[in-house]
């Protein structure tokens, strides 16, 4: 071999050995606040030969320095990197979504590989390295600068084993927020979003369709400073949450794919027929309006499918195209603060496959706590009247369900919650139990005005689940009222429910300690119909009756008592009662209506 030759098979040598190159690091670089880790790796598009969503698989293994706490991230193809503004399709960035929850240097290391469906694998050696494989670097992380509502001030939120959820700070949570419109993200400045159905038809068991969502009301909501696309894109939606925070509403739901079913509007693919090529720009607008509400404190309900569609993907299994479509979600959004994985709107898998829940369901739980690292929780929602065959087959298994998303009459709100926190606590594992929709279903939630159906849905559904220990609520809003579950545009169309579910639940976050209270209606010896929270050390109850009156518990003492006006958040204070041989009696309250009190011992 001449000099020549030589040194040009040197130099070559060199390039394939020279370590890669590290990540393009972005974001505040504070505790509990997104980082972006950007790759520069193959060209690649939407629709390329080599699919760039299942033969690549971009995973990053990130470590803290000291404590040793490890994340196992998977990321995605993300266009040019842009794509939110730019509407890109194609490019070669590659990136990952990290969140720190400790303070310090954290070291990460990419593994980028290729190969057939390598993406479905959790094998970590599926696949042959390519590209940047193996490239490394380091950040460093401040603590964070955020307080209040903002859920970065608090870490992240996690199923911890018992009925509430917890963030990292050790904050609990319980929400009030919206379930309606199911289509929310079936809006018109999203790219790559139209609607399947013409306006005005109606299948049973919905609101006709309508147009794209605008949300014009809500621009007035929007704040300058607060984030948009494409100049003004975007606005009237941040306006949306912007308005549903300022109530004291914490919660907002929304169906990422209802191909067949309500509204035919959303969707994360490129198109609505294939189902393994995904909208990057989409997706990208999706997580600007997910990141705002992370910075309001408003928790993020996930619903993967609903029953029209829920043998879409792969006939109800867990095959390449569902494996891909959780991949896809988790990669995209699992770095937001607080969140839930809802395996399916009125799940009735059970009935349609004749097969066990275990088949279709258990696989998917399982796969999403594999590839989600921060394991956010994962609950199921059913028909009103299929509880059972839903829910017990999935009682107590690990891993498994973190909590149940109960669909109710108002009436049966109390009793049902009480029933499932049971059940899953004789299972030795007990569940997160909320109330996602209220039925008939042809008005759950009305709007404001003289037919409101507030009192019924404030006593029963509100104060119901979350006076028996339930997880919290979302408000439905029918398919036969103005603005309702598909064609609602103005949130302030329920505005006295949102004040109802801000006093609320300012009454379980300062008022009292809601994760050490028990529900104790044993305790309830006569008189008007009420609800009981005890203190498990005995020296606090709370008490709340739905229609007024009196009641009678039995415990003995002097206790202090304030009493709380549910539907107008005003207090007030009752000073000392003290028991009879009887029981202690509480109420009537200084006011008309429904009433919360708080019974503090007094201590001699």
């Amino acid at each position: 071999m001449n000099r020549t030759m030589l040194l040009c098979a040197c130099i070559l040598w060199a390039s394939f050995c020279e370590p890669p190159q590290s990540g393009s690091v972005t974001g505040s670089l504070q505790r509990y606040h997104p980082v972006t880790i950007d790759f520069a790796g193959p060209a690649s598009s939407e629709m390329a030969a080599t699919n760039p969503f299942r033969n690549y698989r971009l995973m990053l293994t990130v470590t803290h320095s000291e404590s040793g706490k490890t994340y196992v991230v998977p990321g995605f193809f993300a266009a040019d990197g842009d794509a939110a503004e730019t509407g890109a399709t194609d490019g070669n960035v590659w990136r990952v979504h990290f969140i720190p929850e400790e303070t310090g240097r954290w070291e990460y290391r990419a593994s980028f590989r290729e190969g057939t469906d390598v993406a479905l694998s959790t094998d970590p050696d599926a696949g042959f390295p390519v590209f940047f494989d193996g490239a490394r670097g380091a950040i460093s992380i401040t603590e964070t600068d955020k307080s209040g509502r903002d859920f970065r001030a608090k870490g992240m939120l996690r199923y911890v084993g018992e009925r509430y959820l917890r963030f990292d700070n050790g904050d609990y949570f319980v929400k009030a927020g919206a379930d309606s419109p199911e289509n929310l993200l079936a809006y018109v400045d999203f790219d790559g979003t139209e609607a399947m159905t013409a306006p005005g038809v109606q299948r049973a068991g919905e609101a006709p369709t309508t147009t794209l969502h605008r949300y014009t009301p809500h621009l007035e909501d929007w704040n300058p400073g607060d984030p948009a696309w494409h100049g003004t894109k975007g606005r009237a939606l941040i306006g949306a949450l912007n308005y549903l925070a300022s109530t004291g509403a914490n919660a907002i739901s929304f169906l990422t794919l209802n191909i067949e079913g309500d509204g035919r509007d959303v969707w994360p693919f490129v198109r609505a027929d294939i189902f393994d090529r995904y909208d990057v720009s989409k997706l990208a607008q999706w997580n600007i309006i997910f990141t705002h509400a992370d910075s309001l404190g408003l928790f993020l309900h996930f619903k993967t499918q609903e029953t029209e569609n829920d043998q879409l993907l792969d006939g109800g299994a867990l095959g390449p195209l569902r494996k891909l479509y959780y991949r896809e979600l988790v990669a995209r959004f699992a770095h937001h603060n607080a969140l839930n994985w809802n395996l399916g709107e009125e799940n009735d898998l059970w009935e349609e496959l004749q097969d066990p829940i275990q088949w279709q369901v258990r696989d998917g739980i399982e796969y999403l706590h594999t590839i989600d690292t921060y394991d956010h929780p994962v609950v199921i929602h059913s028909y009103p009247d299929q509880k059972h065959p839903v829910y017990t087959p999935l009682l107590g298994i690990e891993p498994g369900l973190d909590g149940a998303s109960l669909q109710s009459h108002p009436e049966n709100v109390r009793r049902e919650t009480l029933e499932w926190i049971h059940a899953s606590a004789n299972a030795h594992k007990p569940w997160v139990v909320a109330n996602d929709e209220q039925g008939p279903h042809t008005i759950g939630v009305t709007p404001d005005g003289p037919n409101s159906n507030r009192e019924l849905i404030r006593q029963r559904v509100l104060w119901g689940n979350l006076m028996a220990g339930g997880g919290g609520v979302e408000y439905y809003f029918g398919y036969q009222n103005p603005h309702n579950d598909l064609n609602l545009e103005d949130w302030r169309s329920r505005s006295t429910f949102w004040s109802d579910a801000g006093i609320a639940l300012a009454f379980f976050e300062q008022e009292i300690p809601f994760q050490l209270m028990d529900p104790a209606d044993t305790l309830l010896a006569g008189g008007s119909e009420a609800f009981v929270l005890a203190h498990r050390e005995e020296d606090l109850f709370s008490v709340y009756l739905p229609s007024g009156g009196s009641t009678l518990i039995t415990v003995s003492g002097s206790w202090n008592i304030r009493w709380l006006n549910p539907a107008t958040g005003t207090h007030h204070e009752g000073g000392i009662t003290a028991s009879s041989a009887r029981g202690l009696t509480v109420g009537p309250a200084p006011f008309r209506g429904d009433a919360a009190a708080v019974l503090t011992r007094q201590v001699p």
